[in-house]
């Protein structure tokens, strides 16, 4: 019987089949999501592998952060743009899940599966998530999450008001838009090592203003990691 539905997924897929979500080819069997080559192919920044990073610079002063990461490097009209993309706006979650499975693994064979306690994703308001469907940052989280077998907490922050977006924003009005937006709104976080993760790192601001207040509330370590930095 499962032979015959190898059969049968095997015949179909001549016909209808599965597209990489990067590149738009056809993938081959065994490929989930995105292609092997795109897979390779990937911007990666290896920021995990230097202590002292641009994403770690960038929130030097704002946050005491342990780690500081950004997977991917963002370019204009570039591949990972063109996933965001499928990501926030083109109901495709599990680019987030797939791409949260590829960077926990790098991670999990850096030795850090036993760094953090607890996965937080930066929340989005009642009204986009419910727009959207989901929340990008979260769909990151549950790959983390799955490679790293750590447990992730969509709860644990909440957003209060819906901000729109910061693209076009100036650094300080950026910070003016999100510096009193968010809440603690699940379980205690007190004394818990917390990976803190976005989709994307401009100027910091949503991370800063986020990790500020899980720091207040009895986050004993923080660290961040984003998909990609812009």
């Amino acid at each position: 019987m499962r032979r015959a539905h190898t059969i049968f997924e095997d015949f179909t897929s001549l016909f209808f089949p599965h597209y990489c979500l990067a590149c738009q080819g056809p993938m081959v069997k065994g490929e989930d999501i995105l292609c092997t080559s795109c897979l390779a192919d990937l911007p990666k920044t290896s920021y995990h592998l230097r202590n002292e990073n641009p994403v770690k610079s960038r929130l030097l002063g704002r946050l005491p952060l342990k780690y500081a990461w950004a997977f991917l490097k963002f370019r204009k009209n570039g591949m990972v743009q063109h996933l965001l993309h499928q990501l926030k706006y083109n109901n495709h979650p599990e680019v987030g899940v797939r791409l949260g499975q590829a960077y926990g693994l790098e991670l999990s064979q850096s030795g850090y599966m036993s760094e953090f306690d607890l996965i937080v994703p930066v929340p989005l308001h009642h009204s986009r998530k419910r727009q959207r469907g989901y929340n990008q940052s979260a769909q990151f989280a549950v790959g983390l999450s799955q490679a790293l077998n750590i447990q992730w907490d969509e709860s644990v922050s909440v957003r209060l008001h819906s901000t729109g977006t910061q693209t076009n924003r100036s650094k300080s009005d950026r910070w003016e838009n999100v510096k009193d937006v968010f809440s603690l709104g699940g379980n205690s976080i007190a004394g818990k090592r917390i990976l803190l993760v976005d989709d994307v790192i401009t100027t910091g601001a949503t991370l800063e203003a986020c990790g500020q207040h899980l720091i207040s509330n009895g986050c004993r370590e923080l660290s961040v990691a984003c998909i990609a930095e812009a």
